[in-house]
């Protein structure tokens, strides 16, 4: 039992852990967001209507009742009514009360290609609407990203913050050494404990703004960042130019449902063929002659083929064609535009890249620099050269230097990922 508890916790210690990267980070709000179920919805409703579109094969029953009175009824000439009287029959005719009870079933035979245009329609629909999604859940990849880059751009300002601390502390010691020792005057202690002060009190602001990221992206993934630091994402490459995000692949299904509709405009003007079957109980039957001398109930049926043709749906199949082409034309436009932007993006990405990888190349030389400047100004500092105003201002642009390096790294980091995330590589 024991074991068994260690291997389970052992299993969800490694799915946490694992949720620390950007890559999981994504999968898992991904699964967690509320429109993850629009896929399992969408393929319900399409099962429907294809459902819908292929009784159009199975028999159509009809059941039907009636009962009339009517003013007139077939009758027989005068001529022929006075012989039969003449001879002593009577021949009362058909009864001006009916009574029916009726079945009429029908068979499509052929219906111009309706329910195929039908089922076309309800697939492209349901592709569509997919489409959508994942346009959507694809913007939520950003989203994460943001929050997740934002987290380590944090993240290093909380370390240097620390180190900026841990050199503020070790310099107020040395001051305050030096001030017991009369070398130095209260105020170049205070002057290094304010600095200090305002330091830990920035990192109270990098720490409470840190917190806040990491709830938001709990909040998406659905699981606790145990972990302190969150794992910086290696620098990925961009493999080639061209681009693969969902939005084509919705301006490609946008064309096909067009394309269905079209179909089944052209469908709707053909002509439609049917077997028939029709049969009925009642009063007056199918023999007028017997109905004119009896009124009793008979079954009756007939079958046979019909045809039948809309020709008002040549009416209007021209504009409902224009239509179509005139939604063609703004997908088309629609998708234009996208890879303008796309590539209006894809420069800007570029060039940021660019910028960015230039200013990290010099951020190492400055900050190699301004330590070596930092140090020289603690040992002109301890032989009462310059005061702790010099050397809190030597600190200052070494710490600037730092923060401005490890900003730019990162920055250069969602910079590479946000290009990625333009093509969808």
């Amino acid at each position: 039992m024991k074991r068994l508890s260690l291997i389970c916790g052992l299993l969800l210690l490694t799915n946490v852990v694992s949720s620390q990267t950007l890559d999981e980070c994504r999968k898992l709000a991904r699964e967690r967001y509320p429109e993850i179920k629009q896929y399992d919805l969408i393929a319900q409703a399409r099962h429907y209507n294809l459902s819908n579109a292929a009784k159009a094969w199975i028999p159509q029953v009809q059941l039907s009742g009636q009962a009339t009175y009517q003013s007139a009824t077939p009758s027989y000439p005068d001529a022929f009514d006075a012989m039969m009287q003449a001879n002593g029959i009577e021949m009362s005719g058909i009864s001006k009360e009916q009574y029916k009870i009726a079945i009429d079933v029908s068979q499509q035979i052929w219906d111009g290609g309706k329910s195929k245009a039908e089922r076309s329609i309800a697939d492209t629909e349901a592709e569509e609407q997919r489409r959508r999604v994942d346009v959507s859940l694809y913007e939520l990849q950003s989203k994460i990203d943001n929050i997740y880059f934002g987290i380590l751009l944090l993240d290093e300002r909380r370390r240097e913050s620390k180190a900026l601390i841990a050199m503020l502390e070790s310099n107020l010691n040395r001051m305050r050494s030096y001030y017991k020792n009369g070398v130095a005057m209260q105020s170049d202690v205070d002057i290094i404990e304010a600095e200090l002060l305002t330091a830990r009190q920035a990192l109270g602001q990098i720490e409470s703004s840190r917190t806040s990221y990491r709830h938001m992206l709990e909040l998406f993934i659905g699981q606790p960042l145990t972990a302190d630091r969150l794992e910086r994402p290696a620098e990925a490459t961009v493999a080639s130019r061209t681009s693969a995000r969902p939005e084509l692949n919705l301006f490609k299904a946008q064309e096909n449902r067009l394309e269905a509709q079209r179909k089944a405009i052209n469908s709707s003007v053909m002509p439609r063929f049917s077997a028939f079957a029709q049969g009925y109980y009642g009063y007056p039957g199918l023999n007028m002659f017997k109905s004119m001398t009896s009124t009793e109930w008979s079954l009756n049926a007939i079958v046979g083929v019909r045809m039948s043709w809309n020709i008002g749906a040549l009416y209007t199949r021209k504009n409902n064609l224009d239509k179509i082409d005139i939604a063609q034309r703004q997908i088309d436009t629609g998708r234009e535009v996208f890879l303008f932007n796309t590539a209006l993006q894809m420069t800007q990405d570029d060039g940021e890249i660019e910028r960015l990888r230039k200013a990290v190349e010099d951020d190492g030389r400055i900050v190699e620099l301004r330590q070596r400047v930092r140090k020289a100004a603690e040992s002109q500092l301890e032989n009462g050269v310059i005061d702790a105003t010099d050397l809190l201002h030597k600190i200052t642009e070494e710490t600037t230097a730092i923060q401005s390096r490890s900003t730019h790294e990162t920055e250069l980091l969602q910079a590479i990922y946000r290009l990625k995330t333009t093509l969808n590589q």
